[in-house]
């Protein structure tokens, strides 16, 4: 597996959360992606290697420090393969996907996704196209849902802070009016 050796370019191994697991420092998902990566780039003689992450930043954002640092490194012609968990942790913007792995692939770089198998030296499968359709609509979705979430929020406190006033008259009931 290693061409890296021989080249002496380094292989990337790239994490990325969309947001903090509250944790002091690096997440705990981040900490698991890099042992993962950690553990295959040992295996498979992957040296050197130098971690590049993004804590707390969407995959649909691609001005994340991590990434750019990579992008900066590839054009330079230091980087002998890149390594992620999955492919949603490169991104998820399936155009932009699309042409990174085709920058990477012009400029012999092999991606590969570890937990999933893939490796773009071995094949191209044709199906990674619509995994990334689907990630991108996952983050499509997962977004809607919690600005839904942040504006019932935002309904509740509203009704919480509403007073009620109670009048009362002389020989009539209690009556209730808003304000």
């Amino acid at each position: 597996m290693n061409t890296n050796r021989q080249t002496a370019k380094t292989t990337i191994l790239y994490s990325r959360l969309s947001r903090d697991d509250l944790l002091q420092g690096e997440s705990l998902s981040i900490a698991n992606q890099k042992q993962i990566l950690e553990t295959y780039a040992g295996q498979n003689g992957c040296t050197p290697h130098l971690h590049l992450s993004d804590d707390g930043y969407s995959g649909t954002q691609w001005d994340r420090p991590g990434w750019q640092e990579l992008l900066a490194m590839v054009e330079r012609d230091e980087v002998g393969a890149i390594l992620v968990k999955t492919m949603d942790r490169m991104g998820r913007d399936y155009l932009r996907m699309g042409l990174y792995r085709e920058m990477l692939a012009e400029k012999g770089i092999p991606l590969i996704a570890v937990s999933e198998g893939w490796n773009s030296k071995v094949a191209d499968d044709d199906f990674t196209p619509f995994k990334e359709i689907i990630s991108e609509f996952y983050a499509r979705d997962t977004s809607r849902k919690i600005k839904a979430v942040a504006h019932a929020r935002k309904a509740t406190r509203a009704n919480r802070c509403r007073t009620t006033r109670f009048t009362v008259t002389e020989n009539r009931p209690m009556t209730r009016t808003s304000g």
